[in-house]
């Protein structure tokens, strides 16, 4: 058996295969509505046979977006198109995902296409003051964010609760927490960002305390047959920072809560962090989180070859495969991988294009 085209369950949800889209901002928004744009780039990997296909970072309140013209879903009125979203994807074969997210004093920035890529948006151009667990800016870059009290707090875990029903009634079949890259749930979690004194800052327990709150809101609002995900930034770094050690321990504490996977990513809370890029750099974290809390992991960052995307499932380090740019680039990549390792049974790609492997057979 080929193991990367084994079956995959989460709680209620079988994926075709261990092959997910990672969530990748697309910055073709207006006012947060999801369009064609979302259609063709979500459902062309869908089609080409991906097990589970993620959203962007889709934001649960409007400034909790990075730019302003990311994916949100804080009204009722962004359900309808993501729905239809879904059904194709669903129509395909693949699961549908969302990653919630809120940028925290990341947001209000320029997309890449801007001539100021990422600089801070002024409100007078469309931009809005950022918020973070204190008024401190991220690497002094743009104005300082809005403190948030305990309050505001409680108001955006209610936020993430209520993107979440939206995300269910709208047909996604797994929903993501963003806890990490250094948006505002990773903000909490690091004490390189988080210098608050009171209970959602200071001591690790503390410092997990929007984390822990927000999962069990969430699921306690999901349909008990549908999993959660939360990824986080398993480590910054940096000395001082947020370390794998802590991702082990609160990985721990959010599978007794019924989360049922961490997404291993990295880095984000400050600038030029050494981070050791190379094929496979942060595999490490999810085995090693996998080994040391027993919660599932999905494994990212420079996976672009089948046979190294296999060998991750098959010697147990990681129980999901993300893939970016690889399927920026390569949208059939699950096919070209299917071909390259051999693999039986039934093809990861749409019937409708099952003439196509004829040609990848000769």
């Amino acid at each position: 058996m080929t193991h990367l085209f084994s079956p995959f369950e989460l709680r209620s949800v079988t994926l075709r295969n261990r092959i997910v889209l990672s969530p990748m901002c697309q910055y073709v928004s207006d006012d947060g509505f999801a369009n064609d744009w979302h259609l063709v780039h979500l459902g062309a990997r869908a089609i080409g046979g991906v097990g589970l296909v993620m959203t962007e970072a889709t934001a649960v309140e409007p400034r909790g977006r990075i730019t302003p013209h990311c994916l949100g879903l804080w009204s009722d009125e962004h359900v309808p198109m993501l729905r239809r979203i879904t059904s194709f994807i669903t129509e395909r074969g693949s699961a549908p995902g969302i990653q919630l997210a809120h940028a925290g004093v990341k947001a209000s920035r320029y997309r890449p296409i801007h001539p100021t890529p990422n600089a801070y948006v002024p409100i007078d151009d469309g931009g809005w003051l950022p918020v973070g667990p204190t008024a401190k800016r991220f690497a002094d870059d743009g104005p300082a964010p809005q403190a948030l009290d305990v309050d505001e707090l409680r108001a955006i875990r209610g936020s993430f609760v209520q993107a979440a029903t939206r995300a269910v009634a709208a047909g996604f079949r797994v929903i993501e927490l963003h806890f990490a890259h250094g948006y505002l749930g990773h903000s909490f979690l690091s004490p390189l960002m988080n210098e608050r004194t009171d209970a959602y800052g200071g001591p690790f327990d503390h410092r997990v305390s929007f984390l822990l709150e927000t999962a069990a809101a969430v699921r306690a609002a999901m349909p008990d047959d549908l999993p959660l995900l939360v990824r986080l930034s398993c480590t910054d770094w940096v000395d001082g920072g947020w370390t794998i050690e802590d991702s082990v321990e609160v990985a721990r504490r959010l599978l007794t809560m019924g989360v049922d996977l961490i997404d291993c990513s990295s880095g984000g809370a400050v600038r030029r962090a050494p981070i050791p890029v190379g094929p496979d750099y942060q595999v490490p974290l999810a085995e090693q989180i996998r080994r040391e809390s027993g919660m599932p992991t999905g494994a990212v960052g420079l996976i672009t070859e089948a046979a190294q995307a296999n060998a991750i499932v098959r010697d147990g380090r990681a129980d999901l495969v993300f893939l970016g740019r690889q399927l920026l680039r390569e949208p059939f990549w699950p096919l070209r991988a299917w071909v390259d390792l051999d693999a039986e049974g039934p093809a990861p790609i749409a019937r409708e294009y099952a003439w196509a492997l004829a040609e990848t057979r000769r």
